[in-house]
């Protein structure tokens, strides 16, 4: 482990474990004094704006072995948390078996933002554009403590209740299982949508993800939805995916879809937006790719 001097008695100092498990007893002894850090780019975002406190130290994961790789895992994926959001853009395991997380992250500020940025931070900040799409997918988080390795937690728990802070934990991996076996009826059709004030490099307004398998007949199963945006927590639309569940997408049926997300998406208000705003876009967002999965499925069929 290494340290660098604090300069003129404000930076902090920067602390390079060796392993997930040193990592660890070094957050442990400095506690919220002591950060994890890795492409910082979030990071530096919020101590520049205030929104966050510079800590007293750093502690830079960047010298974990493993952390920085993508593996193949019992026919899925697990990624690696320093995987930079520009190598998933183009990893050919991510594009050809999980291609709305790929999409995500091509989303996600400029090609010198993704060259930084690691997946690991987008999902651990819990409000990252990835997220919508790593919940379709039913991804889990897999942790190390001081005392364990590979504690896996679902995505969609782990963001509805991250659990409490007196136990240290590091996020050593993202598991994703393969998505054709998720169902097994019928082609498996998606999409990712980001909604900002421009096309790229941007804060999210709005980012929807729908997965599901359209039949033969024009039903759906497996249907699944997940939205977030802003400053909300990325969530799955459970009322959403029943009102679509084992349906044809046509008028009535994307009534009660709208009235659905509607109901349970819940966005929060800022300087960019109203909540109102971002709830009637992500209605409208999840309608229109339906409609359009749907119709794909049809020209393709004839």
């Amino acid at each position: 482990m290494a340290m660098e001097e604090r300069k003129a008695g404000r930076d902090p100092d920067v602390l390079r474990p060796r392993d997930a498990v040193e990592a660890c007893r070094l957050k442990a002894a400095y506690g919220a004094d002591g950060v994890f850090v890795a492409g910082g780019t979030l990071l530096r975002t919020q101590w520049e704006s205030g929104a966050a406190a510079m800590p007293g130290r750093l502690i830079d994961l960047t010298a974990i072995p493993g952390f920085d790789a993508i593996r193949e895992d019992d026919g899925g994926l697990v990624i690696g948390p320093l995987v930079k959001l520009s190598e998933l853009t183009r990893a050919e395991p991510v594009a050809s078996g999980y291609p709305l997380l790929a999409e995500a992250a091509r989303r996600i500020g400029a090609p010198s933002i993704r060259n930084l940025a690691t997946i690991g931070g987008n999902v651990a900040c819990r409000i990252g554009d990835a997220l919508p799409a790593l919940l379709v997918y039913g991804a889990e988080l897999v942790w190390r403590t001081i005392e364990r390795n590979g504690v896996a937690l679902p995505l969609e728990d782990w963001l509805a209740d991250p659990g409490s802070e007196d136990g240290v934990r590091l996020l050593a991996g993202i598991r994703l299982r393969p998505a054709e076996a998720q169902e097994s009826a019928g082609r498996l059709v998606g999409a990712f949508r980001k909604l900002g004030r421009r096309e790229a490099f941007i804060p999210s307004l709005v980012t929807v993800a729908v997965l599901g398998r359209l039949a033969e007949d024009g039903t759906l199963r497996g249907v699944r939805i997940a939205a977030g945006g802003g400053s909300a927590v990325p969530a799955r639309l459970r009322g959403a995916e029943a009102a679509l569940e084992g349906a044809r997408v046509g008028p009535d049926t994307l009534v009660r879809l709208t009235e659905a997300v509607l109901g349970e998406y819940r966005p929060a208000s800022d300087a960019f937006a109203g909540a109102d705003y971002r709830r009637m876009a992500a209605a409208n967002l999840i309608a229109a790719e339906w409609l359009r999965l749907a119709g794909a499925g049809r020209e393709e069929g004839r």
